[in-house]
């Protein structure tokens, strides 16, 4: 706990409800990549207004859902890719009231079905432009009817329900109940680290344990087994086996299951599971070296989670920037935070940061996200040593503002706004709508 947190007056209680609301929301279980979850989510729930099986199911999808799923194996899918692969196995096996665990009850029936029907051509996809980075329609029809289903902003979010041309269901964005309940624009530095210090870890104990419980197992699992390209594996293999290493290839190992398909469910971090992964493993493993207790831990992770999620709240959930690095950021403030540093020391580690790995594009959900985490914990482990003896990065040098503030919001507008024609271009070469020669 930081030296200063002795002696200050006790956060606003709005505030403190808020931040501990925060936390219930954003780190919720999820079975697989988020995204061709949310595929199959859709289109498990448009066959359940329907009625029947449908005789075709057509998904409508931005490029940054189609982006996120190409490449991407589906969890319990035996080892199947993309859009048709989720979407067809939703039908044929999910369970919407799952809602991110929908394909938790698969069965080997439910893959040679959905196999079968691949082949068929059961399943049609269509890009949609100029909509929300995140925008699903699963639209089933049989039995001379139809039902369509669409998703926006959030992965589970339904904001419309339409059965034989008839709405049935519409809920607008500026009432997403989940959404609202909390508001994510209270989040800054100072009172993340304020919240950190105080929280009763009763509070938070639930969605704290779960993830701690769920994000190792998954990471062990990775490197047990040959899962991706073995980033994790490889970095124990050919790194040693100290607490920065092991921090990166917990991630990375996480990660090398997930993205392979692994059925192993991990605790998210602003819709993503690589980001949960992220945000958790290293702050476990830096807990484990300094034999920290369980609340020392817990309390850590608060600063972690919140971190990335104060980041991603100005960026979005889905962009050209790799979510990897709000993520890893809090990870690093958080170690920093474990070993003693205050809010000036912990800005610094969020700024080294940003200043170092801003840059890495995110290019779709796929094995090589392994990769990704690995570089940006590395550079937030480097972050959190130079930080701690003052260190750091100075305002005017590229992106780096007067405050840690300034500097976050200077990269979420990059994010946000500055990358936009990025990710277009990046969806154009992966769709090979463009000549890269030219």
């Amino acid at each position: 706990m930081r030296k200063e947190a002795q002696e200050k007056d006790k956060m606003d209680k709005s505030l403190y409800n808020n931040y501990c609301g925060i936390l219930k929301a954003e780190l919720v279980p999820a079975l697989g990549c988020t995204e061709p979850i949310a595929i199959a989510f859709a289109a498990a729930k448009a066959r359940d207004v329907l009625g029947c099986l449908p005789e075709h199911i057509e998904m409508s999808c931005s490029g940054n859902i189609i982006k996120n799923v190409k490449g991407v194996t589906v969890p319990n899918s035996g080892g199947m890719k993309g859009i048709d692969a989720a979407a067809t196995l939703g039908v044929v096996g999910g369970d919407a009231d799952s809602q991110l665990e929908v394909l938790e009850n698969v069965t080997r029936e439910h893959i040679e079905k959905t196999r079968r029907l691949i082949e068929k051509g059961f399943c049609s996809c269509n890009l949609v432009e100029d909509v929300a980075n995140l925008y699903i329609v699963a639209c089933a029809k049989g039995q001379g009817h139809e039902a369509e289903v669409t998703i926006i902003n959030r992965h589970t979010y339904i904001t419309k329900i339409v059965k034989d041309g008839q709405t049935i269901f519409e809920c607008s964005l500026e009432h997403d109940e989940d959404s609202n309940a909390v508001d994510r624009s209270k989040l800054n530095v100072k009172d993340i680290l304020d919240f950190a210090d105080e929280v009763d870890i009763d509070d938070v104990r639930e969605v704290l344990e779960r993830q701690v419980a769920y994000n190792t197992a998954i990471a062990q699992e990775g490197l047990n087994k040959n899962y991706g390209a073995q980033v994790g594996r490889t970095l124990i293999q050919y790194y040693g086996n100290n607490v920065k290493t092991r921090a990166r290839a917990k991630a990375a190992a996480g990660s090398d299951a997930r993205m392979s398909g692994c059925s192993l469910p991990v605790v998210i971090n602003f819709g993503s599971g690589n980001q949960g992964m992220t945000v958790s493993l290293p702050v476990i493993e830096f807990a484990k070296e300094l034999n920290l207790s369980e609340e020392a831990l817990f309390r850590a992770l608060v600063v972690s989670n919140l971190i990335a999620i104060h980041q991603k709240k100005y960026i979005g959930s889905l962009s050209a920037y790799c979510g990897a690095v709000s993520a890893a950021c809090g990870a690093g403030a958080a170690i920093t935070y474990m070993t003693g540093g205050g809010y000036e020391k912990i800005g610094e580690t969020i700024v080294n940061t940003i200043a170092n790995v801003g840059g890495i594009v995110c290019d779709g959900a796929k094995p090589s996200c392994a990769a990704k985490i690995a570089s940006a914990v590395d550079a937030a482990i480097l972050a959190h040593y130079m930080g701690m003896v003052n260190r750091t990065f100075h305002p005017g040098e590229g992106i780096v503002k007067e405050s840690v503030e300034e500097t976050i919001r200077s990269i979420g507008y990059i994010g946000r706004v500055g990358m936009k024609h990025t990710d277009v271009e990046i969806l154009n070469i992966m769709i090979d709508k463009v000549d890269v020669a030219q």
